[in-house]
């Protein structure tokens, strides 16, 4: 499944966790890392630049944290990100560089990527979120199946077992996720898609499209 390899979804010089993807094949397999390298990261990071405010919590001295949001380690926010009114960081979580983090969004076991918006009432769980992508509002990540049966990714008559039981979503570089979209458990979506608003996507979006729903996905021109 090539579209779904880290190597045709994301640029890894836009990302302080770069090291975090190296000798792995598909993205979903930093999920059970994150804490651990986060926590590795952390103690390596230029006091110039960072400072620990809590236990495994690294935050940018540049960064913007609002005094309502609430960061729970171990996580790392870089340099110039935005963690606005009642952002709630459950722990796990990297926040790239320039990455905006909105009012009463939720991140849990995640890397964004720097540039990354998730601005406006996102629930974002065991996800990647590639360079500049942006989630709308009210869009989120449901990383848990109904039946709790262990996620399998699909792409056509193709599938991966991840053997994993949460799996958010894997979002190429540059994805625009329309607001109130549901993207289910398994869905990976290539660089530069585009999702319609309200949809619910399950399964690999290739790169380059326009998801309208399942049985209308469109290629840019």
């Amino acid at each position: 499944m090539e579209s779904c390899k880290i190597s045709n979804l994301y640029t890894l010089s836009e990302t302080i966790a770069a090291e975090l993807f190296t000798g792995l094949t598909y993205p979903w397999e930093v999920l059970p890392q994150i804490s651990s390298f986060i926590c590795k990261l952390g103690k390596t990071l230029d006091p110039q630049k960072f400072e620990q405010r809590a236990e495994n919590v690294w935050v940018a001295k540049n960064a913007k944290v609002a005094p309502t949001a609430n960061i729970n380690g171990p996580a790392i926010i870089d340099e110039e990100a935005e963690i606005r009114h009642c952002a709630f960081i459950r722990g796990n979580a990297i926040v790239g560089k320039g990455a905006v983090v909105g009012n009463s969004t939720e991140l849990k076991n995640v890397v964004l990527f720097n540039k990354v918006q998730v601005p406006h009432y996102n629930y974002v769980g065991d996800a990647v979120l590639g360079y500049k992508s942006h989630m709308g509002a009210g869009s989120i990540t449901s990383n848990v199946k109904s039946d709790k049966t262990l996620v399998v990714v699909r792409d056509g008559k193709e599938e991966i077992a991840t053997g994993l039981k949460k799996f958010g979503a894997m979002l190429g570089d540059e994805v625009e996720v329309g607001c109130n979209s549901v993207l289910n458990p398994g869905s990976v979506i290539g660089r530069n898609s585009n999702i319609y608003p309200l949809s619910m996507v399950r399964g690999v979006v290739p790169a380059n499209s326009i998801y309208k729903n399942k049985n209308e996905i469109a290629e840019k021109h």
